[in-house]
């Protein structure tokens, strides 16, 4: 079987990939378990020059990356470069910081010495998919290996191009060849791999029944798992916000990457004193944005990833409409090469509705009217879904309060729209998942937290 990647911007081949064989497959993971033998005794500051060096090598080919990104999966041509820099970034946080988070740490217990020590578990199998396709990978890899362990990666079919340049990076850097490698396979081999006893635990980014059923088959197997699944994410707009920003962020958090992105705004809950004003502020932005080539570094709203997520989008707006939400832009599929879907407004939504209930994964900004504050909370809390979450307010007491007590979300952003940083751990509640990536918790998902003791 080959996995072929097609640019959304045309729907034109660019290339095709040779699905690798199961004795390749187990080859590859035995030289990984290998690696591992040697890296996981490899000191911080080693294994800390070569994550510099990738650093390095990423901010160098920024632009030729980041037009692999856009060729494969439709990302703007600016996001795509922005995204290589910001693996940039993770690289060197965890250089400079992997020591210290897995630092043995002294506890006094009364015996003559105590302490928790924090040890590598193996090969770490990630599943990753095409929507950021080289930050999904980083955030998972340089944590993973510069706590010792190795990294294997099952990519999403559709980027495998961005798959095995990563994997070329990884090697250029400098890192052992079994260090970290890209498998060339479909998702029916995964539950093979998983399977497999070499592989200690599984990282997926995916949708929800995705995740459900890695963690499903690698908990059977007692194999440590971190799911970071679908969004449904609330933006709370209060009668005292600032409205300009509000907009702004709202637009920004809905629209980057064409509305495909886990923690991006889904809806916007406005309270009734100030909704016809945001909506309208809403409508004159959204007019405002540009949809084509998304290599022109003007646009800003790229192709979807592929025609079948456009449509499903599209029947997610359709129904939404049918059952009394009003469309105030946008809506139509465009008659252009590619999968296009333009920038688009729904208001009047409400529960009931996908465009409440469910996750859109495109450029559809979805207002929903709210009553006051008790009742905007009670809204954006109704979903089975905990990623991100952010809340407008002049007030940034009663702002802090809200996003710390009261919205059910991994991440609560107060005055801008919910991003994802090395310095902070990343991840959701509910069915949005479990596990947290990045930050000092990250790196210690997958770790023997060991304690010993001396008497």
């Amino acid at each position: 079987m080959n996995l072929i990647s097609i640019n959304p911007a045309n729907n034109k081949k660019i290339n095709s990939y040779q699905e690798i064989s199961k004795d390749s497959i187990n080859q590859i993971i035995d030289s990984s378990f290998n690696t591992f033998l040697e890296w996981r005794n490899k000191s911080f500051s080693y294994r800390a020059k070569k994550m510099r060096y990738l650093a390095e090598l990423l901010k160098q080919k920024k632009e030729q990356l980041g037009l692999l990104m856009t060729k494969e999966m439709g990302k703007p041509i600016k996001q795509s470069i922005a995204e290589a820099e910001k693996c940039a970034w993770v690289c060197e946080y965890y250089a400079d910081n992997a020591e210290k988070f897995l630092s043995q740490k002294e506890i006094p217990t009364g015996s003559t010495k105590s302490f928790i020590s924090f040890q590598p578990i193996g090969i770490v199998l990630a599943i990753m998919p095409w929507n950021f396709p080289f930050w999904q990978v980083f955030r998972f890899a340089s944590p993973a290996l510069m706590a010792g362990n190795v990294g294997i990666l099952k990519h999403a079919s559709n980027v495998q191009g961005c798959a095995i340049e990563i994997e070329k990076l990884f090697l250029e850097a400098g890192f052992p060849k079994f260090a970290f490698n890209n498998l060339v396979i479909g998702s029916k081999k995964v539950s093979n791999v998983i399977k497999n006893s070499k592989i200690s635990a599984v990282t997926l980014t995916g949708s929800t029944p995705a995740g459900k059923s890695v963690a499903s088959l690698a908990g059977s197997l007692l194999k440590k798992t971190v799911l970071e699944l679908g969004g449904n994410d609330p933006y709370v707009i209060l009668e005292d916000a600032d409205l300009d920003n509000a907009v702004k962020s709202c637009i920004a958090g809905r629209m980057l990457n064409a509305g495909q992105s886990c923690i991006a705004a889904k809806r916007f809950i406005v309270v009734q004193s100030s909704l016809k004003e945001f909506i309208d502020k809403v409508h004159n932005e959204i007019k405002k944005m540009k949809m084509g080539d998304p290599i022109n570094p003007d646009i800003n709203i790229g192709p979807m990833v592929n025609n079948i997520a456009r449509d499903e989008l599209h029947q997610q707006v359709i129904i939404s409409i049918e059952k009394g939400a009003k469309l105030l832009f946008g809506g139509k599929i465009p008659q252009l090469d590619g999968a296009f879907y333009p920038p688009t407004l729904l208001v009047d939504v409400e529960p009931g509705m996908p465009a409440f209930d469910d996750e859109l994964f495109g450029p559809v900004a979805v207002v929903i009217s709210a009553k006051d504050q008790s009742h905007a909370i009670e809204l954006a809390n109704k979903t089975n879904f905990g990623l991100g979450a952010a809340i407008f307010t002049r007030d940034l007491d009663k702002g802090e309060n809200i996003a710390t007590k009261e919205l059910e979300a991994g991440s609560c952003f107060v005055n801008d729209f919910v991003k994802s940083d090395p310095r902070l751990p990343f991840g959701g509640i509910k069915e949005s998942g479990y596990g947290r990536e990045l930050s000092e918790f990250g790196i210690q998902e997958f770790v023997n937290i060991k304690s010993v003791v001396i008497q």
